[in-house]
């Protein structure tokens, strides 16, 4: 900030700018200078170099001199057999997706990461290990990020000043565009000045939060880990089923209302959580039911502003359907963001799911293997097949059966699916109703099932016995390698 604490302002590029222009005033996007209250890590201006220096600990380094306002790409091969690399901030200071690096302390990032490292003023950076690419870049968005997140900023003090609720943020974008990087910047910044907002991650698919599968909302309270994200002790964890909301649309919208309607009562009893607000992380589909999910989700959460990255017809379409009061923004997506295959976000999820049971690199959990009968538990899948209008009962639609609990039947079939446990009251066919709408109490995995002695044997994050007996079983098998 400058000597009478006065605020930089900077103009942007035509288009972002009248497309921020509901957002920032006069079409202004502003940011704030060497304040480190919003979050600017600045250090000593240097000069953008690469050299190869001697090894380190086995390792061949690289070291990475960076300019202002540039920032260090770099991903790591994926595989089993991938080599993991290091990274050291050497001098100067940065920070990786809104998380301020230490100095001398090197971060391990395993196979298929892929990092960027943003410096506001300059540093040195190491390299250990051999990425698979790693290159300096001059183009990058983080200055129209700031500058969004300096803006609901100002929303939250107002908030505060009018005892008023703070911003609701829906990011939204087709797949591959760094939605849930958006979203991990702009919450690390709003924890870094003091405040406390909600992430709701409604990406069943990629699921930053919980197994996949899932919708879920967490409270953030520390700026995300640098190498293992943000701390996922206590979300709200709903049951979807499926990695792909089109699977059963009705339902992915009645979760969304639930998660919605519980963030707005937390909000009426945590001044705080009302003020911070929340970012919403929304899935890549977005034509048809899935353009239609995101204005549902809009209305649902009752959002403040839109984020759009890199799809103008989705920003047309949206600042043509929804009120006028929400103000949609129209941001360009970070020329880092690799389109990931198939098999990358299989292997994400496997991962995601591997961690819940065993932990991550720092931390190893034991799980627990044991055998569950078939007359303790419940087995049900949400939405029943879809029949023809003319076969239904009187009176009952299709969307009826998309949250109709089915039983099911243990059966080899069952092997290796995951299963949630549902928290809702266990009890008789009257209990029904509330599966549905009820969170989660945690995840198991069937291994092995015996048809003839009625017994399943599962992998499971507690031992014996489950917390609850009613299960949901999920579209998603995971094959415990370990």
């Amino acid at each position: 900030m400058d000597a009478d604490g006065g605020w930089l302002v900077t103009l942007v590029t035509s288009s972002i700018r009248d497309h921020a222009s509901g957002l920032f005033s006069s079409g202004i996007l502003i940011y704030p200078t060497i304040d480190p209250v919003l979050t600017l890590v600045m250090a000593t201006e240097g000069v953008e170099k690469i050299s190869e220096d001697a090894p380190a600990s086995g390792k061949a380094s690289t070291r990475f001199d960076l300019e202002k306002e540039t920032e260090l790409r770099f991903e790591v091969e994926a595989g089993e057999a991938a080599e993991q690399v290091e990274m050291e901030l050497l001098t100067g200071m940065a920070e990786v997706f809104g998380s301020e690096l230490n100095r001398n302390k090197k971060y391990t990032f395993g196979p298929g990461a892929k990092i960027a490292v943003f410096t506001w003023q300059g540093c040195s950076v190491n390299l250990y290990g051999k990425p698979e690419v790693a290159y300096v870049s001059k183009d990058t968005p983080m200055l129209l990020y700031l500058n969004t997140h300096a803006a609901l900023e100002q929303m939250r003090k107002q908030a505060e000043r009018d005892n008023e609720r703070g911003p609701r943020v829906m990011v939204v974008g087709p797949t591959d565009v760094g939605k849930s990087t958006v979203c991990r910047l702009l919450l690390s910044y709003a924890v870094r000045v003091g405040r406390r907002p909600t992430l709701v991650e409604l990406d069943v698919g990629q699921s930053g939060v919980s197994v996949p599968g899932t919708v879920s909302a967490l409270c953030i309270e520390r700026p995300a880990d640098v190498e293992e994200g943000f701390s996922v002790q206590a979300p709200l964890v709903y049951h979807f089923g499926s990695t792909t909301p089109g699977t059963n649309i009705k339902l992915y919208n009645k979760l969304t209302s639930c998660l919605a309607e519980v963030f707005s009562q937390r909000c009426e009893v945590n001044r705080k959580a009302s003020v911070g607000g929340c970012i919403i992380n929304t899935c890549g589909w977005v034509k048809g039911s899935g353009y239609q999910a995101l204005v549902h989700c809009a209305s649902a959460f009752e959002v403040d502003v839109v984020l759009v990255l890199d799809h103008e017809r989705l920003y047309n379409e949206l600042k043509r359907d929804l009120p006028h009061f929400v103000r949609v923004v129209l941001l360009p997506k970070s020329g880092g963001v690799v389109e990931r295959s198939k098999e990358c976000r299989r292997d994400t999820r496997d991962e995601k799911i591997r961690e819940y049971f065993y932990g991550f690199r720092g931390v190893s959990f034991y799980p627990f293997s044991f055998e569950v009968r078939f007359s303790d538990v419940r087995i049900y899948k949400i939405g029943a097949p879809s029949i023809p209008d003319s076969c239904l009962p009187l009176g009952m639609s299709q969307d009826d059966t998309q949250l109709k609990l089915v039983p099911v039947t243990p059966g080899r079939d069952l092997t290796y699916h995951v299963l949630s446990v549902s928290s809702a009251e266990d009890g008789e066919e009257g209990s029904r109703k509330g599966i549905v709408e009820s969170p989660v109490c945690g995840f198991i995995v069937v291994t092995y099932v015996d048809t003839q002695l009625q017994v399943m044997k599962v992998l499971s994050p507690a031992p014996r016995p489950l917390p609850r007996h009613t299960l949901l079983i999920m579209d998603i098998r995971f094959m415990d390698m370990k």
